[in-house]
């Protein structure tokens, strides 16, 4: 039912006496500045600042779900989440489903502060988030007829906000209004103290203490079901209209509510940083973790819905949930190992049957680096290769594709990786890593940049010992190649386009190690080949082998033959590996 609308101070007292919490529903803070004083503004300008919708949480619910804090004081760095909020035995409360971060906004506007960090400053340095509360400029008024904003509100620390001796304080703290006895003599009181005078300062400040404390501009319809299926759904509903509410934070939602050791929002933020921050830079995110915590605790519908959140396998999850993290954190460590970083992985969800496979295996931690799994990693490695090389894998399709791998690993993956049987469950899923003609060709017209350049690469050269770092290098260099240096070099003016068109073609390309890379820079094959990077010319002949650089041309003009001549080589070593007759 509608309630009748109250004014903004409040609302956020009785946040402050904590009758407003925040379901676990709802996802994190993440308004900018410009857009808490954008809200200010609209507050002061008389303009809708939009319906909210509160949900009345009844005490016996109240117990079932957890609820968070509203952010009073936000911090970039150590303070960017709401806290968890405990709400007393026997208590319920007003639980808000649509207007977070409009109150939130308000809230650090008008109580607390917010600290993000400056730019060209670094992330570990103290003083890369000055603490700065919001000010409203008291003589900064703009003509109203004028686009954009009329009062001038700013984030300032309390440095910024001072002035010198001899001029007026115009900024005035907006935390101040509330503490205003009324909206005449008060403020005159106030002004008079300031130095101002004049119609714009008391004007201002007396819109300010009308907007927030008189002015009942907080319209609210209050959901009184007490069905969580049934709020849950009107969530989602009332947030479409903006930024959508992703599957995964509404199943970590369920899993906030519903586990009981553990915090779930937690776990599984701690969970993306240790996946995300290694060398690998991997951009794992939190629908990839929860996908992969419905496969490896087996539940028969792995599908993002929410009659797939029920109490039983988010008890089955957090039961699991050290050997989950543990099967994730070493299925990383080994798409590392195979040379792949969050550049390179074409498609996250290639991770998760791996997950599952060591996951089965048990005791994951040595699998990486042990010899005794030297020739099962390279089934692994192969078939990651061959899937993130090949369009369409991870597409459309993918939980059922999901579910046949499991199948499999759990079927015939007990003694090592059933690569041959998982690639039948590929096929029968419609997703066959059986390469035809034309795809040869596809993949032979790959460029740099492309993600798909390092698995190709990676499968034409499989000696490289991938666990050590490797780059995409131009064997013949890529800043060598614009017209003028080209003709200075001697190639005819009618074969420049062919030149730069083929710098960056798969045949011009190698995967080289990050120390020789840099060494190489700009140097010719030829040059390079005959420097000091080998120990005898049986290690340069062996490289050059490997790598088909035999015959490499001494300068740039031979460029279009060597391109041909590799491009023949590349043919038959594709053919050969994926079995392309």
């Amino acid at each position: 039912m509608f309630q009748p609308a109250v004014p903004v101070a409040k609302v956020l007292q009785g946040v402050h006496n904590s009758e407003y919490v925040l379901p676990a529903i709802q996802r994190e803070f993440v308004w900018n500045t410009d857009q808490i004083t954008t809200l200010f503004d609209s507050l002061m300008r008389g303009y809708p600042i939009g319906a909210f919708l509160f949900w009345k949480v009844e005490p016996e619910q109240a117990a079932e779900f957890t609820f968070y804090d509203f952010i009073t004081n936000y911090h970039e760095k150590s303070h960017p989440y709401a806290p968890t909020k405990q709400i007393p035995s026997g208590q319920g409360a007003t639980a808000i489903l649509d207007g977070q971060q409009r109150l939130t906004a308000l809230n650090i506007g008008l109580y607390g502060s917010h600290a993000e960090r400056q730019p060209r400053k670094w992330w570990t340095n103290p003083d890369a988030f000055p603490k700065k509360r919001l000010y409203l400029n008291l003589l900064g008024v703009q003509d109203a007829d004028e686009p954009g904003m009329v009062y001038d509100f700013k984030f300032l620390t309390d440095a910024e906000a001072q002035v010198s001796d001899e001029e007026p304080e115009r900024w005035f703290l907006v935390n101040g209004v509330l503490k205003l006895a009324d909206s005449g003599p008060a403020i005159m009181a106030d002004l008079e103290s300031r130095q101002l005078s004049g119609s714009q300062p008391f004007n201002a400040l007396y819109q300010l203490f009308r907007a927030v404390r008189e002015t009942n501009s907080v319209n609210a319809f209050l959901e009184e079901s007490q069905d969580p299926n049934k709020v849950l759904d009107i969530f989602v509903r009332v947030n479409s209209g903006g930024t959508p509410l992703s599957y995964s934070d509404l199943l970590l939602s369920m899993a906030t509510n519903q586990w009981k050791d553990r915090d779930a929002r937690e776990e599984v933020r701690t969970l993306v940083s240790d996946l995300n921050d290694r060398p690998a830079a991997f951009t794992f995110s939190k629908d990839l973790i929860l996908k992969s915590g419905l496969v490896l605790i087996d539940v028969p519908d792995i599908g993002f819905k929410v009659s797939n959140f029920t109490r039983s396998n988010m008890s089955l999850m957090e039961e699991h949930w050290a050997a989950i993290r543990s099967s994730l954190l070493t299925a990383a460590d080994l798409m590392a190992s195979f040379g792949y970083s969050g550049r390179t992985v074409t498609a996250d969800s290639v991770v998760v049957p791996i997950a599952y496979y060591l996951h089965r295996r048990g005791g994951t931690t040595s699998y990486v680096e042990a010899s005794a799994f030297a020739a099962d990693r390279l089934q692994v490695r192969q078939w990651v290769a061959r899937s993130l090389m090949k369009r369409g894998i991870w597409g459309s399709g993918l939980d059922t594709l999901l579910s046949r791998l499991r199948e499999a690993i759990r079927t015939h993956g007990a003694s090592g990786f059933p690569a041959s049987e998982i690639e039948g469950a590929m096929t029968a899923a419609g997703k066959s890593l059986k390469f035809e003609e034309a795809e040869i060709s596809e993949l032979l017209d790959l460029r740099y940049g492309s993600q798909r350049v390092f698995p190709v690469l990676a499968t034409l050269y499989p000696g490289l010992d991938l666990t050590k770092a490797f780059h995409e290098d131009h064997i013949f260099p890529r800043s060598r190649f614009t017209r003028t240096k080209l003709l200075k070099a001697g190639v005819p003016a009618e074969e420049l386009d062919e030149f730069i068109s083929k710098v960056d073609g798969l045949p011009n390309l190698q995967l080289l190690q990050g120390s020789p890379n840099i060494e190489k820079q700009a140097m010719l094959p030829s040059e390079w080949l005959e420097g000091p990077h080998f120990p005898s010319p049986a290690g340069r002949t062996q490289y050059e082998n490997d790598n088909d650089l035999v015959d490499v041309p001494k300068d740039i003009t031979g460029f279009l033959q060597f391109y041909e001549g590799r491009r023949q080589k590349l043919d038959a070593r594709l053919r050969e590996a994926l079995g392309v007759v």
